[in-house]
């Protein structure tokens, strides 16, 4: 380990006139010297081209470090709105299952949960709930109304309860495949003669 967080984020060390021990102070010195050296080199070389041109024409470590710190704390901060509105903005469709929908929706929750942002499980059910297509208004009622409050995982277990009774599996793979549709053809042959 090369130990180089204080190059990152301190200040060279100040040589005093009159300071009683030269030989440890120059030694100070130069082993911060050959670190600021290193170090924003070390940084450099995991950048990709474009980003290395950009950044190489910092001076000094710290300041390297700064502006990449700033630049992608602010990105790290966009990440989270951008998971927030995926969240906040998704919609059921009739055309997929209703508990693979829902699974989609969890998956923007973890990914809210895993940048530190906290959701309770209330929330997460009720939201859930929410979401679900106007076609369910019957069982959203009687979820929300209900007097015991129930997990996200006793809410899928009754939504794919409900999708079974509802037979939207069925109907879904019917529409897949083509069934739905059908159609007689009727041919005439038109050389017959009438009245031969």
């Amino acid at each position: 380990m090369l130990n180089l967080t204080e190059i990152l984020k301190g200040d060279p060390p100040i040589v005093k006139e009159g300071e009683v021990d030269e030989v440890s102070t120059f030694t100070t010195v130069e082993a911060w010297k050959h670190s600021d050296f290193l170090c924003p080199n070390y940084i450099l070389n995991g950048l990709s081209d474009a980003l290395y041109k950009v950044y190489s024409v910092k001076k000094t470590t710290k300041e390297l470090w700064t502006s990449l710190d700033h630049k992608y704390k602010a990105e790290g901060a966009g990440a989270k709105k951008f998971l927030v509105a995926k969240f906040l903005n998704f919609v059921m469709i009739d055309s997929k299952l209703v508990v693979n929908q829902v699974q989609e929706l969890q998956l923007n929750i973890h990914g809210i949960l895993v940048e530190g942002m906290m959701i309770s499980e209330t929330f997460q059910v009720e939201a859930i709930i929410e979401k679900l297509l106007p076609a369910w208004n019957d069982f959203k009622n009687y979820l929300k109304y209900k007097r015991k409050e129930i997990s996200v995982k006793d809410l899928i277990v009754r939504l794919r309860i409900e999708e079974k009774n509802r037979g939207t599996e069925k109907r879904l793979n019917k529409v897949a495949n083509g069934n739905d549709a059908r159609a007689n053809i009727v041919e005439v042959n038109k050389d017959l003669k009438k009245g031969k």
